[in-house]
């Protein structure tokens, strides 16, 4: 009878021992691991799955470096991407055959960046890059500012405003209706003068007391400036820079400010269009008047739309589907 007794004692502790050891993290870490070890062995072995990692190089675009261009100064850089094989084969798997429509992409980064370049003037955005921006300097013309907010709230569009600091002293409210209204603001220098022909202190000046009136009124800190008429310097460019503010320059001009025929602005604008353009504009009536037709043809054009931040940012863009 003790004899028996022991033998049940001694096999309540082996199964003990066993739901023990087999309850133990570090068991379950490892069965866990076995166990995705051996789904990838059957992932991998699926001709569906070798299909997508044979054609995954097809597919793969580099990530272009941030650079100084002997033209186009400093150019922000664009992701790559490449296929992601284990989410493209759990998206086809379903279906059982390879379908290009369901790959799977992941971004890859680029070895310099922007911020890596020293301080240069910026006039577009990646030559990669299908998008463009709207650059609206703002130092008069409040008439056609809500039409202007109006037209681009329509299409939900967002872009960015240079204000004038003097202009945001008086004009407060219409400076707080863009910030409401989700749009990028910019610094354009407090009196509107010729940067290039002033002395460091007046450089200096300019640029901080209108980025301090845009904090006071608005309750942010502009991280572009652009200067007025587009006039610059190297003094310039780094006196921005030690605010944390890149110089934003454009590649398209609407000239509207010669008050042009808002049909004629537009085409001659559409026909000048490239990835990555900057378009320069304020608010004038012949941009409030033309801007609609503007954007619809744009978008035709298959360009997506939106603030300065976002086009010289690294990330991909995917073409827009154009208007019927």
């Amino acid at each position: 009878m003790k004899k028996k007794l022991v033998h049940i004692c001694v096999f309540f502790f082996i199964v003990v021992l066993s739901v023990g050891a087999v309850q133990n993290p570090f068991s379950l870490h490892y069965i866990g691991e076995l166990k995705d070890d051996s789904q990838m062995v059957i992932k991998q072995q699926d001709p569906l799955y070798e299909e997508i990692a044979a054609r995954a190089e097809e597919y793969k675009e580099a990530a272009i470096d941030a650079r100084i261009d002997r033209v186009w100064k400093a150019v922000p850089g664009y992701n790559g991407r490449e296929v992601d094989i284990d989410a493209s084969f759990d998206k086809m798997k379903k279906l059982g055959s390879f379908a290009e429509e369901r790959l799977i992409f992941r971004e890859t980064s680029p070895s310099v960046h922007l911020e890596d370049l020293p301080p240069a003037g910026i006039y577009r955005g990646n030559e990669q890059k299908p998008m463009i921006t709207f650059l609206v300097n703002v130092a008069w013309g409040n008439e056609y500012l809500p039409e202007i907010v109006k037209v681009l709230k329509k299409y939900d569009l967002k872009t960015t405003f240079f204000l004038d600091g003097s202009w945001v002293k008086k004009n407060p409210s219409l400076a707080m209706m863009l910030v409401e209204e989700g749009h990028e603001i910019g610094n354009h220098a407090y009196s509107h003068p010729d940067m290039s022909t002033l002395t460091v202190a007046r450089i200096e000046e300019e640029i901080s007391r209108t980025n301090e009136v845009i904090e006071a009124t608005l309750d942010l800190t502009p991280e572009w400036f652009a200067p007025p008429s587009g006039s610059y310097n190297q003094t310039v460019v780094e006196q921005a820079a030690k605010h944390g503010m890149k110089t934003i320059l454009w590649s398209v001009d609407t000239v509207d400010w010669r008050k042009p025929d808002p049909n004629e602005m537009v085409n001659r604008v559409l026909s000048k269009l490239h990835n990555g353009a900057m378009i320069l504009m304020h608010p004038t009536e012949p941009t409030a008047a033309g801007l609609e037709a503007l954007i619809k043809g744009i978008q035709a054009e298959g360009y997506r739309i939106g603030p300065v931040s976002e086009l010289l940012s690294e990330k991909r863009v995917t073409l827009q589907t154009p208007l019927e």
